[in-house]
């Protein structure tokens, strides 16, 4: 049987906190943020789960929220993986703009097209920016070419689908249990992916912060070239029904559209 994968969005970060667009920009955890950590450990840890490898994106956000949910989890130990293809989506010039100062400026329809819109990305920032990941020392492994000024979600689709191919289908064929812990766009791109979500859906699906979400998968019927495929045969948030539908809706009221 396949593995079991669960993703979880990081906690609540200090820009969460103050609704400023984050995007690849590198912010710590909230206080609420440390606390929905520890409370996703707790959730995994009562669903009894265990993983076999954990990979997360390259800020810290992810990487905190990671290491605090395995510590209450009680597995530390566990083999950790940081790619780059998790990160957040690149928001360009919205980077550190309020959002509902940004609704009240360009007006709703703008806004939201910029942050719910499948191929529309916000303005660029500059190649000089401190904004632009080619002036970030992290990324100094990755082909500038592949580093983005801006990014829609279809940009970070096209990211996060290989990373499912070539790293996370091999383990779960496998056998092997994966936690992802990323990023609210990062994983609505693989959400789309895996649950087959139009652009219309996807726009729709608001992922909240510390929240994990599990996928059970059958072996598909079929092959594509010399890659195996697999299917979602479940997917479903773990914890408080209630709390998690207050959580994905107060995502959705962030910039006041």
């Amino acid at each position: 049987m396949p593995g079991t994968l669960v993703v979880l969005r990081h906690g609540q970060s200090t820009w969460n906190e103050l609704n400023l667009f984050t995007g690849w920009h590198d912010v710590p955890l909230s206080a609420k943020g440390e606390a929905e950590a520890d409370a996703a450990g707790r959730t995994l840890r009562g669903a009894g789960l265990r993983f076999d490898i954990v990979y997360t994106s390259l800020l810290t956000r992810a990487i905190d929220t990671n290491r605090r949910a395995l510590a209450t989890l009680g597995q530390s130990d566990v083999r950790v993986e940081r790619d780059w293809r998790l990160n957040e989506r690149h928001y360009g010039a919205l980077q550190g703009l309020d959002k509902k100062e940004t609704t009240k400026r360009h007006g709703a329809e703008q806004t939201n097209l910029w942050r719910r819109s499948f191929a529309v990305p916000p303005p660029p920032v500059d190649r000089s920016s401190p904004e632009h990941p080619a002036n970030d020392s992290r990324y100094a492994h990755i082909d500038p070419a592949l580093l983005p000024a801006t990014e829609c979600l279809k940009d970070v689709v096209a990211r996060v689908v290989p990373f499912w191919h070539e790293v996370l289908v091999p383990l779960l064929i496998d056998g092997k249990n994966v936690l992802v812990v990323a990023h609210g766009n990062s994983l609505r791109a693989l959400a789309m992916h895996l649950e087959n979500l139009s652009e219309a859906a996807i726009a729709e699906l608001n992922i909240p912060t510390g929240v994990p979400r599990r996928y059970d998968f059958v072996s598909g019927d079929t092959a594509v070239g010399a890659r195996r495929e697999l299917r979602v045969a479940s997917v479903s948030y773990l914890g408080d029904a209630a709390a998690i539908a207050a959580a994905t809706h107060a995502v959705a009221a962030q910039a006041g559209t």
